[in-house]
């Protein structure tokens, strides 16, 4: 385990298999949902410390992070760092794995769900690029290419400044835009 969050234990990443410098799963359990500790256990092969009061709180959890850490630890190195994610994630415990920029840029499930997405750049081609993180309605916003230089001019020019087309041409005629 690499870190924890402000004193809640467990909460860190864990080596995965086939051990590689990207073979990490992140797994938390909130101090204020117990029931994130408990299917923990069960998912790690330690239902019978649910109740033990060795374990039972936050501040008891910390006093043992070493041992708890450890036990993750032998749990996640079994697993790669999606199937823990995934076998985590299903049994209700705040769980991801951990992507380089590459496996973020290539995860499917990120295009899928418009995490990533393709736009076409009128100058630079189509490439892919990650969407707004706010959801409206479920749904991320659509991704739009970044406007080439001068595009909007005449927007700004005639509903900004009220600039009239006659004056926007003689501004173009001077090389100002």
């Amino acid at each position: 385990m690499f870190a924890e969050a402000g004193g809640t234990v467990p909460s860190g990443i864990y080596k995965c298999k086939p051990g590689g410098p990207n073979d990490y799963v992140y797994a938390y359990t909130s101090r204020a949902n117990p029931t994130h500790w408990h299917n923990l256990l069960k998912v790690i092969g330690h239902p019978e410390l649910i109740g033990d009061e060795r374990y039972d709180t936050p501040a008891a959890r910390a006093e043992r992070e070493d041992e708890i850490d450890a036990m993750i630890a032998a749990w996640a190195c079994q697993h790669d760092k999606r199937e823990a994610m995934r076998i985590l994630g299903s049994a209700g415990v705040p769980a991801g794995a951990v992507y380089d920029t590459m496996e973020l840029q290539n995860e499917p499930s990120f295009e899928a769900r418009g995490i990533m997405q393709t736009i076409d750049h009128p100058t630079s081609g189509k490439f892919k690029m990650p969407s707004w993180p706010v959801r409206h309605g479920g749904k991320p916003p659509k991704t739009r290419p970044s406007p080439t230089l001068g595009q909007h001019n005449d927007d700004v020019l005639s509903g900004w400044l009220k600039l009239s087309e006659k004056e926007r041409n003689e501004l173009r005629k001077n090389g100002v835009i």
